[in-house]
């Protein structure tokens, strides 16, 4: 097997109907892997779906649910036969001033970006072990380091997936499971065109700090999410790596 063949190799991809987790779908897909596309939307998924190929199915998820999640892993072993590769990248925001956020709203952000990554990796977890090892990509952003006065809810659930990253990787690399983090920088999808239609000025406040000088693309995540569930990655447990085009190193 090469480094980066993922033939034979089962992944499932929360989210994984849009934006950066269609983006990581398609790069898994490419790469041999089989691709289960886990979202609510079934919809825009079988779209998804439909453009990945034969390899690559739709089963529906609510991450917020602990008995789906669970669902989802059996599921997917029951379709595919296995289970290799766990991305969980489904996640959500809600914008406004932290003074004004209700419990509920605070409580969908965090059981979305966090507690759903939990509740996945846990059910994913029996079947790794079972099939001698396995690779969990959890999806954490540039609020994973900086703060956000209109999204803390985003920023705390983010951080806290880094840290979850790290005390995962440590618990389970004695199963041969290797666990990490992707933290994307600005990134055009329907989340970010959103935040941009609420703060005008945000388009150009990234170009200028971004050293590469563009918005990134949903295909841009398409290599380090290969790279990480791929066999080059063995010796590489709980990093969080920023795909960001230099925005997190660049200075004022």
């Amino acid at each position: 097997m090469t480094l980066f063949d993922l033939s034979g190799r089962v992944a499932v991809v929360t989210g994984g109907n849009g934006g950066i987790g269609f983006g990581m779908a398609k790069g898994l897909a490419a790469a041999g892997a089989s691709v289960a596309v886990a979202a609510r939307n079934a919809e825009k998924a079988k779209a998804a779906v439909a453009a990945l190929g034969a390899r690559s199915g739709f089963i529906a998820l609510d991450v917020m649910d602990e008995g789906s999640c669970k669902a989802l892993i059996d599921e997917t072993v029951a379709q595919f036969g296995r289970l290799d590769i766990l991305v969980n990248n489904a996640g959500t925001s809600i914008r406004k001033p932290p003074e004004d956020y209700t419990a509920a709203e605070w409580r969908i952000v965090l059981d979305t970006n966090l507690t759903g990554a939990l509740f996945c990796s846990q059910a994913a977890y029996p079947a790794m072990k079972k099939a001698g090892g396995g690779k969990i990509i959890n999806i954490g952003s540039m609020y994973s380091i900086f703060g956000t006065s209109y999204g803390a809810a985003y920023a705390a659930s983010k951080g806290a997936l880094v840290q979850l990253t790290k005390s995962l990787a440590i618990a389970w690399a004695k199963d041969n499971i290797q666990v990490n983090a992707v933290l994307p920088g600005w990134i055009d999808t329907e989340l970010t065109q959103g935040a941009r239609r609420h703060v005008p000025e945000l388009h150009e406040r990234v170009l200028a700090r971004t050293p590469a000088g563009r918005w990134g693309v949903p295909e841009d995540l398409a290599g380090i999410a290969v790279f990480l569930a791929a066999p080059a990655s063995d010796f590489v447990t709980g990093a969080a790596i920023p795909v960001d085009g230099g925005y997190s190193s660049m200075g004022v």
